[in-house]
C-alpha cells in the first residue's frame, strides 16, 4: 500500500509539473472568514458546504483555538496570505 502511494505521488509529480499554484480568490475569502469572522456568521457560511455535523463541530473547535490569536497576529498572516497571492499570479 505504501509503495503504491509513493508511485502515485511520484507519478503526479513527474505527469503534473506544469501546473501552476495559482489560488482562487474564493479560498483566500474563506480563510479570511476563518479568522476575522465570528463563530455564528461562520456556521452560516459552513452552512453552504452542507458538511456533516462532525466536521463542522470539529472546524468550530480549531476556530475556537485561533480565536485566541491576537488581533495583530491575524493581520500579519493575512498580509503573508496576501504575498503568497501575489507570487502566485505572476
Amino acid at each position: 500500500m505504501r509503495l503504491s502511494v509513493c508511485l502515485l505521488l511520484v507519478t503526479l509529480a513527474l505527469c503534473c509539473y506544469q501546473a501552476n499554484a495559482v489560488v482562487c480568490p474564493a479560498l483566500f475569502s474563506e480563510i479570511s472568514g476563518f479568522s476575522f469572522i465570528n463563530e455564528p456568521v461562520f456556521k452560516l457560511k459552513l452552512a453552504k458546504y452542507d458538511a456533516p455535523p462532525e466536521a463542522v463541530a470539529a472546524v468550530l473547535e480549531v476556530k475556537k483555538c485561533t480565536d485566541q490569536i491576537p488581533l495583530e497576529k491575524h493581520l500579519l498572516i493575512e498580509k503573508v496570505q496576501e504575498k503568497i497571492a501575489e507570487k502566485c499570479d505572476g
